[in-house]
């Protein structure tokens, strides 16, 4: 069984609508379900940051996130050096 990752929820026969599905959201993202079946995610404008609220991390940020997740990201690289 699929998590959803928000608690709006429309059909693919409710998406022939979607003013109305983006009404009911009231901005929150909406899982797009077919038979029973999670096929994806409509998101509306409103649930995406706006310009502006992202920054570029700095070089030193980047090779920091690097390091601790070192001992997670070594054994995949190290798996897919051998393909």
């Amino acid at each position: 069984m699929t998590r959803l990752l928000t608690t709006e929820i429309a059909t693919m026969t409710e998406m022939r609508e979607p003013q109305k599905v983006l009404d009911r959201a009231r901005g929150r993202p909406v899982a797009v379900m077919k038979n029973s079946r999670l096929v994806g995610y409509f998101v509306p404008a409103e649930a995406v940051a706006q310009p502006g609220q992202h920054r570029v991390a700095a070089m030193e940020e980047v090779l920091a996130s690097l390091d601790k997740r070192r001992g997670i990201n070594q054994p995949v690289l190290d798996y897919l050096r051998d393909k």
